[in-house]
């Protein structure tokens, strides 16, 4: 979920910025500091949207910088559990596929693909259900729930699209006007002249 948050911190300005406006200077060094990172508490900081206050600041012995107390706003995404995402199928592996949702990358493990028997097509990179039909390759866009989040250094989302209305927008579309998957055809014993 997207959000703007207000933080207060302090900024080290350094000399280099000095030729810039006051608060200008302070924005280019929260945006070295803070854009791009990922908090566990806070998600993926984006952008600093603005500064509100930038308070009086201090030269510390050793250091040419200043360090400016500072009340700014971050544009942030924090993914939540159960969460209802739509994204775009990125890359298919053999254990599942990778979804881009917004500026981070979920995973939909194979098992948690369909409800169906899946099976994978190596050559072609696409997965496809033996009864349903059904295929999901690079490109297609998904709506998926969030079922697993692990921020940090190395962030791991888990997402499943095996519940009613998530899936690729494809499915999801059938399922509104009622298409059914084509049925399995039974085998039927031989019999023997």
């Amino acid at each position: 979920m997207y959000k703007i948050l207000t933080v207060k911190d302090k900024i080290r300005v350094p000399p280099i910025k000095f030729r810039y406006a006051l608060d200008e200077a302070v924005k280019s060094s929260l945006d070295d500091r803070w854009a791009g990172t990922i908090d566990k508490q806070m998600g993926v900081l984006l952008s600093v949207i603005s500064v509100e206050e930038v308070g009086e600041g201090k030269i510390l012995p050793g250091d040419g910088s200043i360090h400016y107390p500072v009340t700014f706003t971050l544009l942030t995404y924090l993914p939540e559990l159960h969460e209802v995402i739509t994204g775009s199928v990125i890359d298919v592996t053999e254990f599942g596929v990778f979804v881009r949702m917004g500026p981070l990358d979920g995973m939909i493990h194979v098992s948690q693909i369909m409800d169906d028997f899946v099976s994978y097509d190596a050559k072609n990179s696409i997965f496809s259900g033996r009864d349903s039909q059904r295929v999901l390759r690079n490109g297609d866009i998904v709506r998926a729930r969030i079922i697993s989040i692990s921020l940090g250094r190395d962030y791991k989302i888990g997402i499943t699209t095996r519940q009613p209305g998530l899936g690729s927008l494809a499915w999801v579309d059938q399922e509104k006007k009622g298409v059914k998957a084509p049925a399995r055809r039974e085998r039927r014993p031989r019999r023997d002249a």
